[in-house]
């Protein structure tokens, strides 16, 4: 099954300093069809002013991953940690018992990123923190595990049951993405164009997949790519 959620279909908040595209239902909008996908429960796709950010507040019993297209990102958090994301950073926070983060543009033009919420894999954990830097040219024309329950060197650990891929595919870039049987997969494309299981997608747009062994991508056209997989 593939099942194409449009750009324009998501929810849309503007709070002057925060523009922010839902995915799934979050915070003001709730739509029941779109509560999350697998252990996916949020991607946000935020633009915040410069100057501007989230203040101090607290997170639970929640893997968050921030991943930066422009600008950048200052984070500090109850665990003691400070700093700086950019694109091309992956950076996770594991919520557990509890922690307080704060995240404010530090760059000097409108900082564009994707806040990411996945269900952890137990509950109660104890609060961790990690990021990791992934040049563009390990992502060109290919893609490439950025996030895993594994972990290890180059690859950020997740305390959930996911992996999580990222792309940068242009011109003749023909690939194709597998899926485990019972697992679902999510591909979020964050710019350009590109065909996904035979659907068209433009920036912003996501495919849902469910009951499907692969997806193949094709004819894609300055496309940089996130690719979940999920557990069911």
């Amino acid at each position: 099954m593939f099942q194409v959620r449009r750009s324009n279909e998501r929810g849309f908040a503007d709070h002057g300093w925060l523009k922010s595209f839902h995915s799934f239902s979050f915070a003001d909008y709730y739509d029941p069809r779109h509560m999350g996908w697998g252990n996916l429960r949020v991607i946000n796709e935020d633009r915040i002013a410069p100057g501007q950010g989230f203040g101090a507040h607290p997170h639970r019993d929640m893997e968050i991953v921030s991943y930066v297209m422009s600008g950048a990102l200052a984070h500090k958090d109850s665990m003691g940690n400070g700093t700086r994301i950019e694109p091309g950073d992956v950076q996770r926070m594991t919520a557990g018992t509890g922690v307080v983060h704060s995240e404010f543009n530090a760059a000097e033009a409108v900082t564009h990123f994707l806040q990411i919420w996945i269900l952890p894999s137990e509950r109660g954990l104890a609060p961790g923190y990690e990021q990791q830097r992934f040049e563009p040219a390990s992502k060109q024309g290919e893609m490439r595990l950025v996030a895993s329950p594994v972990g290890g060197s180059g690859v950020v650990k997740l305390n959930a049951d996911a992996r999580i891929y990222a792309g940068l595919l242009d011109a003749e870039d023909a690939i194709t993405l597998e899926l485990p049987a019972h697992r679902k997969g999510y591909l979020f494309l964050v710019k350009g164009e590109l065909q996904a299981g035979g659907q068209a997608l433009h920036a912003g747009d996501a495919l849902l997949v469910a009951d499907e062994s692969k997806v193949d991508i094709t004819e894609p056209q300055g496309a940089e790519l996130i690719w979940f997989d999920l557990a069911p």
